[in-house]
């Protein structure tokens, strides 16, 4: 089985990135618009829609507010995977930012530099869209 990691350190306070990760019907509008175009629920699943049209309908496996992960699968969609299951975890690191890692462990391995490109636009996107939120202002 492929295992892929990629990390990336985003500037921005790592409760409001978990906050856009964990907000599983919104991906395309909080976490990574333009990466994912359209997102949609089905039940616990959702049927997300990327930048290269592949669809993919994505179970719902965990999210733990105290760790900040939380956890998918892919059991259908027009990728061609076989077995695909990923972890996204927001950690604090330094002042006001975050660490996101993201862990997905896929079938076939002749897809893994797909998933693995997809990945790192992906991660891209998430730091430009999360560093481009304003802070929240103290009241």
């Amino acid at each position: 089985m492929a295992s892929i990691r990629r990390e990336v350190v985003i500037q921005a306070d790592p409760d409001a990135v978990w906050d856009a990760l964990r907000d599983w019907g919104a991906i395309h509008s909080r976490l990574v618009p333009g990466f994912v175009l359209d997102t949609r629920l089905d039940g616990e699943d959702r049927i997300v829609t990327f930048f290269n049209g592949a669809d993919v309908k994505e179970s719902f496996v965990d999210c733990d507010d105290e760790a900040r992960r939380l956890v998918w699968a892919i059991g259908d969609g027009s990728l061609g995977l076989t077995h695909y299951n990923a972890c996204g975890q927001v950690l604090p690191e330094g002042v006001d930012s975050a660490r996101f890692v993201w862990i997905t462990d896929l079938l076939p391995h002749a897809l893994a530099p797909t998933v693995a490109g997809m990945m790192e636009r992906g991660i891209a996107t998430m730091k430009e869209t999360l560093e481009a939120v304003p802070a929240r202002q103290a009241d």
